[in-house]
């Protein structure tokens, strides 16, 4: 008769569960290896929750009330919302052609993250996650972050998540950095707990462990035991703490990002790249930030455009100053664009058909654009791009083979790059030079 206890059951009286992380995000993880010729080991997302107007940022119109702004590459417009991106366009591609689904934040949002419409039957991995499993861990930081987490509300957040990868590759949700009292205690021993203690629960955890091997002994255990010691590794390793505390960075570097959530976010995001982490969402627009229903130009030129300019900008060159530029993949986008028609409450309406997001760093090709759209921004005119393009792209400059699926619980294959028409995306040749 099959014993009823698990083995996680018994991990779980052991103690770890203080943690808050999964240890078998680093079970199935530990296993992977990145490849060899990748050019970029980590992708920074710079998340514009709500889906920034593109004809009043990016890709600018005579239907925006902004006025388009040369950049340093002839021939290149953006906004005058951005005036110190600008001056970085070298640093940066844009693409103005995404064209996607979703008309509403739910569906978008679901969508551009998975490269999945939202289906009844089955839920799909984030890009983060399947990034996460393929190139596994390094220096036992977590390698899949979120950062800060939803305060209300775990809807969009489930959105970010595994899957039926399991929550192996889930990311680490943590609080708002901005705030003065911002800590990651689950990297943390209390300060009741000493080094001793630890030891004395790593020895209950032993004891426990050594009754479960004499109910079930399998080969999978071999590697529960290099996962639970990596495990506390990362609670244990000076290093990794570091890498959360934005209390070693100084006042003029938080003030170059900017010290609200935006600007907190992104700078953690860095601090997180340098230690190790493979894929960090810096989500600090919240609250659909971007979803200017009313007030369309009040709000991109008061509240959004300037902490976009400000905080993109100090991100590429803190990355840049750092040598981390060509490694770290950076991707600034939203779940759609807007209506390039102003509505009565002065607004503009999502908008999928077409839109623009920039990348940068990740060894591909900069100081371009990529695609077009028409005079008013509602259609792609040239070189429409997928998600499943996107993120054939991305997995590319990560060596993951972009053509690879996995299989549902379902039975179902699942491509980790799908494109529009349930097809396999292709890498955007112009970003890979």
């Amino acid at each position: 008769m099959k014993h009823p206890t698990t083995r996680r059951d018994f991990l779980s009286a052991g103690s770890l569960g203080f943690l808050g992380l999964s240890l078998d995000q680093y079970l199935a993880a530990a296993a992977t290896k990145a490849p060899e010729k990748a050019k970029a080991n980590s992708v920074i997302l710079f998340w514009l929750e709500g889906g920034p107007s593109h004809i009043d940022t990016w890709d600018p119109k005579t239907n925006s009330n902004f006025r388009p702004m040369s950049t340093n590459v002839a021939g290149i417009q953006v906004s005058e919302l951005l005036p110190k991106i600008s001056k970085k366009m070298d640093k940066l591609a844009v693409v103005r052609s995404m064209h996607t689904r979703g008309n509403d934040h739910p569906q978008a949002t679901h969508y551009v993250i998975t490269g999945h419409e939202i289906n009844p039957a089955m839920q799909f991995p984030s890009v983060g996650s399947i990034i996460t499993k393929e190139l596994g861990p390094r220096n036992a930081v977590p390698a899949n972050v979120l950062v800060p987490k939803w305060e209300r509300g775990r809807q969009y957040e489930d959105y970010f998540r595994a899957s039926f990868l399991g929550g192996d590759y889930d990311p680490m949700c943590i609080p708002d950095p901005s705030k003065p009292d911002f800590q990651v205690t689950d990297l943390s021993l209390p300060k009741s707990v000493s080094q001793a203690s630890v030891d004395s629960r790593s020895a209950f955890l032993k004891a426990v462990d050594r009754r479960y091997r004499a109910l079930s002994e399998t080969v999978e255990h071999t590697d529960m035991d290099a996962f639970t010691a990596q495990a506390w590794k990362m609670i244990l390793t000076p290093a990794v703490r570091d890498a959360f505390d934005l209390g070693k960075e100084s006042d003029k570097m938080k003030e170059r990002y900017g010290k609200d959530s935006v600007g907190q976010s992104a700078l953690l995001a860095r601090r997180l790249v340098e230690a190790g982490s493979r894929f960090v969402t810096a989500a600090g627009y919240h609250g659909n930030s971007w979803d200017t229903h009313s007030d369309n130009d009040k709000s991109h030129r008061d509240r959004l455009a300037p902490t976009l300019d400000r905080t993109l900008t100090a991100l590429i060159d803190d990355l840049d100053e750092r040598g981390l530029l060509d490694t770290t993949l950076v991707i600034a986008m939203g779940e759609f664009g807007r209506t390039p028609a102003i509505n009565p409450n002065l607004g503009r309406d999502h908008w999928p058909n077409c839109w623009s997001l920039a990348l940068a760093g990740g060894g591909i090709k900069t100081g371009q654009v990529v695609g077009s759209s028409d005079e008013k921004g509602f259609n792609v005119t040239s070189r429409v791009v997928s998600m499943g393009d996107l993120y054939a792209t991305v997995y590319k400059t990560l060596g993951i083979d972009w053509t690879k699926e996995y299989m549902s619980p379902i039975g179902r294959p699942v491509k980790i790059a799908n494109s529009l028409e349930d097809r396999t995306g292709e890498p955007v040749k112009e970003l890979l030079g």
